[in-house]
């Protein structure tokens, strides 16, 4: 059985432990609400890179010299499939799942009988 000291210091060694915890969520919640503002700010840069790329698309549409990334080619064969990933840190889980569906996209393109 343990002694008297024994369990105090095993008393202050799980409250260390739970000041150490509580003190990595809060900035682990700090980070995540910055990260969270961020996207919000950035997205209408997005929405307006959007239309920049749609309007150019369409501008180039029907034209003989057009690029072929802009104005497509007409058939719907072979499709490329850009994924994006997380490089920070503790992000195994939300990297696994970005690759998931990445691999369930291909499998039903392939499928379908696309390349």
């Amino acid at each position: 059985m343990p002694s008297l000291k024994d369990l105090r210091n095993r008393i202050a060694s799980v409250k260390a432990t739970r000041k150490i915890t509580k003190a990595m969520q809060m900035v682990a919640a700090a980070k995540l609400r910055r990260a969270q503002e961020a996207a919000v700010a950035a997205r209408p840069y997005s929405e307006r890179m959007a239309a920049v790329l749609s309007n150019l698309a369409s501008s180039m549409a029907g034209k003989d010299d057009a690029p072929t990334l802009l104005a497509g080619n007409g058939k719907d064969q072979v499709h490329l499939l850009v994924v994006a990933t997380a490089e920070r840190g503790l992000c195994g889980g939300f990297n696994s799942s970005i690759a998931k569906l990445a691999r369930e996209h291909a499998d039903r393109l392939l499928a379908e009988g696309k390349t």
